[in-house]
């Protein structure tokens, strides 16, 4: 891989096309990237204790390597 942790990227393809970002995280095995505010899905928190609330969490899901440029 090319890109490394603190790159500045652009994606390139799928529903957040156009967005810049930097790189949070680099998954090597699995050929994948999570971008800072890219990809952003919804994690529903049960309740832990009896009267305590459940919540949702944004959460940053990985995007293949491939689907991401690095800006100079």
């Amino acid at each position: 891989m090319k890109i490394k942790k603190g790159d500045e990227v652009k994606i390139i393809t799928g529903k957040d096309k156009g967005k810049k970002g930097k790189i949070v995280n680099v998954l090597v095995k699995e050929n994948k990237v999570i971008v800072e505010g890219a990809n952003m899905m919804k994690k529903h928190q049960r309740p832990r204790k009896s009267g305590e609330k459940g919540s949702m969490k944004n959460i940053e899901m990985p995007i293949d390597a491939s689907n991401v440029k690095k800006i100079a």
